[in-house]
């Protein structure tokens, strides 16, 4: 099975050592994104839902260089800093993915310095290298 990194011109820089997202077979496992400016890679303050906007966002833009969508994600992995808010990040959530929405996990963590960060994995049959 081939390997490819996948980068996202339009999406948010890395923040540390690591690719945006990976393409092994026809699995893309997308790293995680959180509200960062696309042209500073700079945190976006903001309400958690804001937030949930932008770091989806970030995530369509390098579903999108994986030859992919929102639609092809078939598990999301959803971090947030205050479990209090999940009720406010789950209709920002709701709001800006398709049906049928996609397996999901969403978990509280210590989150440095944003409200919310989201990895994926999408599925993208007999397209890859």
């Amino acid at each position: 099975m081939s390997r490819q990194t996948i980068a996202a011109p339009a999406g948010a820089p890395p923040a540390g050592h690591y690719s945006p997202a990976v393409r092994a077979g026809d699995f893309v496992f997308v790293s995680g994104q959180g509200p960062l400016d696309p042209r500073t890679g700079e945190v976006v303050p903001g309400t958690v839902a804001e937030q949930t906007a932008l770091t989806l966002r970030n995530l369509a833009a390098v579903a999108g260089a994986a030859g992919g969508s929102l639609a092809d994600v078939v598990k999301i992995n959803a971090y947030l800093a205050d479990i209090g808010d999940f009720a406010e990040f789950n209709t920002a959530y709701a709001a800006a993915t398709p049906a049928p929405p996609p397996a999901r996990t969403t978990v509280a963590t210590g989150l440095a310095g944003i409200l919310v960060e989201i990895d994926a994995v999408l599925y993208l049959p007999g397209e890859g290298p």
